[in-house]
């Protein structure tokens, strides 16, 4: 390691281009679980469609529970093309424009699923830690939101938020099982139901 102009590390020789190949690697399992999604799947088989061998996938991911939550983290700090949000828009709506963008690729979403119900069996510690993590910084990120827009009056202010942010996580994750196993659940109109109603808008009224 040496440093870089900024005073920050840099990874040099060997080091870095174990970095570089890692990061290699996670790109093009992107790709296989955005097609395939994480049925039926083991590293023999991911390596194999990746097109390495089984040897080096076990080298930089020990384990197929490691690789998934690293595919699925990496997934998501890749650029999106969800439309842009509006300065009062509520966690609600942000959730509906991100399933929106998911169900162009459902092999991820069924990915961050398999992910979820691994966590809750005792033998997936990586998964379990991954999911009570993001869990928790999500209704801290939401709750958050939650009370500025409170503060501006687009949210009702009777309302915990923390526990608005768990009912918006939970409506997201349940709706987003739903979609899976039948395509014709409409997950963005549900979440914008939601929406209005944390808001304390009436439907309209019917012609």
């Amino acid at each position: 390691m040496t440093d870089s102009p900024d005073g920050a590390p840099r990874a040099t020789g060997r080091y870095a281009k174990g970095i570089a190949r890692r990061q290699e690697i996670l790109e093009k399992a992107i790709e296989v679980f955005a097609r395939r999604g994480a049925r039926k799947t083991s590293l023999r088989a991911i390596a194999q469609e990746v097109g390495i061998t089984h040897a080096a996938l076990t080298h930089y991911f020990g384990s197929l529970e490691e690789l998934l939550v690293e595919v699925y983290r990496a997934s998501q700090h890749r650029p999106s093309s969800e439309r842009a949000l509006p300065p009062d828009a509520s966690p609600a709506m942000a959730m509906s424009i991100s399933a929106e963008a998911n169900r162009e690729i459902p092999g991820l979403v069924q990915l961050y699923s398999t992910l979820v119900a691994m966590a809750l069996e005792d033998d997936h510690p990586i998964a379990q830690k991954f999911a009570t993590k993001r869990f928790a910084r999500l209704r801290e990120e939401i709750a958050e939101q939650v009370v500025g827009l409170q503060s501006s009056g687009h949210i009702r202010a009777d309302l915990d938020p923390v526990q608005v942010a768990a009912l918006i996580i939970a409506a997201s994750d349940g709706l987003q099982i739903q979609w899976l196993l039948d395509d014709s659940v409409d997950h963005e109109a549900a979440l914008e139901m939601l929406d209005r109603l944390l808001r304390g808008i009436a439907p309209a009224a019917a012609d």
